[in-house]
């Protein structure tokens, strides 16, 4: 009875929530300027939340390459479509697929305005893997009677590469260009790998474990040249836009792909299955906010990078930060703390929500292969923390999580024989490990 009464009331507090949204279908309404800041804790007793979280004691977020808060006024523009609009925005016959499909074609043109494009060359995914997967895999194949050989980067996103790798068991050629040490590849590297037969180059905008650019317009100026196809994975580049994903397909000079899943023909026969409505929404929504506030979200992140860098530097010695200081997104700082365990460290900071590197491979206990293949030595790989600043990131934030840094990097290199040897003058380099 009590489960019957609980199921009644959970469907009447529905259906008042349903008539409180009154937002007329079609295209959203211009968004609000700038949102609150706000950190807020729901408090109530619910089994699946961890104790502390009840209690309101939640770290600090600082981790914002690997998912970032969802901006309230995304939020806005998501719930008439999870609650009014719920119609297939494939269904041709009837309002409720006529509103949704309205919304997903602004949630397109939101897209498209964002980077420059036409709307029709923009094909919903559901995320950057897949989008990836349907760049990498979709031209290799299409071209593939002519073409055989791939070239891409030994510091791309493990969906990039192993896509690669994936072609090889197919019988393409792919090529895996070194990057120097400040993470930026060789551009002579890049234009002496290319062969008669490449179809596909694949270069990544922004770098998720150490943040540096490549130079994706000296790239792209050259190849618009060449009758080669240029892809690049630009989900770090956004600020990790929160929704689901897209694809960015240019139509004049036209760029083939084979789509990778079969099914209705959707997103123009690219990415077959039903767009999800709200989701797309909340992409679209999304763009728009970053449009109108990418320039001071850029400045604001930039003073507050510069403010955590420049405190654990010269409060700690031995702070190395990996990757180019200057041709760098400052929302994704990578610093190295020499006779130090990354791991430990992670531990001691369980109060700020941090990571060691890509959450794509973080159940690998493995140092990062993005610090290896820019020559960083093992032990200083094994040392990486990775600090990610966003939009809701505060000035009280980055100074918390300086001051606990900084008090635990002191405690453990003082627990660390290391340390203490380099302290006594003592170059580790020069001593001959043996092992027992």
């Amino acid at each position: 009875v009590g489960s019957a009464i609980g199921t009644m009331l959970f469907r009447a507090a529905w259906r008042r929530a349903a008539l409180l949204v009154k937002v007329s279908p079609g295209p959203r309404p211009t968004l609000h300027n700038r949102g609150l800041r706000l950190r807020v804790i729901d408090n109530a007793s619910q089994s699946a939340v961890p104790s502390d979280a009840e209690s309101g004691l939640r770290p600090l977020y600082m981790d914002v390459q690997a998912t970032t808060p969802l901006d309230p006024r995304v939020l806005d523009a998501m719930l008439p479509y999870l609650i009014n609009y719920y119609g297939n925005p494939h269904s041709r016959t009837h309002a409720y697929g006529w509103e949704s499909e309205a919304a997903m074609e602004h949630a397109r043109q939101q897209v498209a305005s964002l980077i420059g494009a036409d709307p029709r060359e923009i094909i919903f995914t559901s995320g950057a893997t897949e989008s990836n997967n349907i760049a990498v895999k979709g031209v290799a194949r299409f071209y593939k009677s002519r073409k055989k050989h791939v070239i891409t980067t030994q510091t791309e996103h493990k969906c990039v590469l192993d896509s690669c790798r994936s072609l090889e068991t197919e019988g393409f050629r792919v090529t895996y260009l070194p990057v120097q040490k400040n993470g930026i590849i060789d551009l002579k590297e890049l234009e002496a790998a290319i062969q008669p037969d490449t179809s596909l180059v694949s270069v990544m905008t922004v770098n998720n474990e150490i943040g540096v650019k490549q130079p994706i317009a000296e790239i792209g100026e050259y190849y618009s040249l060449k009758r080669y196809i240029f892809h690049t994975d630009a989900a770090q580049a956004c600020h990790k836009l929160y929704g689901v994903g897209a694809i960015y397909i240019r139509r004049r000079p036209r760029v083939r792909v084979e789509p990778l899943q079969s099914g209705g023909g959707q997103e123009r026969g690219m990415r077959s299955g039903t767009v999800p409505t709200p989701l797309v929404v909340g992409l679209g929504a999304a763009c728009e906010v970053a449009q109108q506030e990418m320039e001071y979200d850029h400045k604001r992140i930039s003073q507050l990078a510069e403010r955590l860098t420049q405190n654990i530097m010269k409060s700690l010695p031995d702070v190395v930060m990996n990757g180019d200081p200057e041709h760098h997104y400052p929302g994704c700082i990578n610093l190295s703390f020499a006779y130090v365990e990354g791991e430990s460290l992670l531990m001691a900071l369980k109060d700020v929500a941090l990571s060691s590197g890509s959450a794509c491979t973080s159940a690998s206990l493995e140092p990062s292969y993005v610090l290896r293949a820019i020559g960083t030595d093992e032990d200083l790989a094994h040392s990486s923390i990775r600090f990610g600043i966003g939009r809701f990131t505060t000035e009280e934030e980055v100074d918390y999580t300086v001051e606990k840094c900084v008090q635990h990097v002191k405690r453990l290199r003082e627990m660390s024989p290391l340390w203490e040897m380099v302290q006594d003058g003592i170059d580790l380099k020069s001593i001959k490990w043996t092992q027992h």
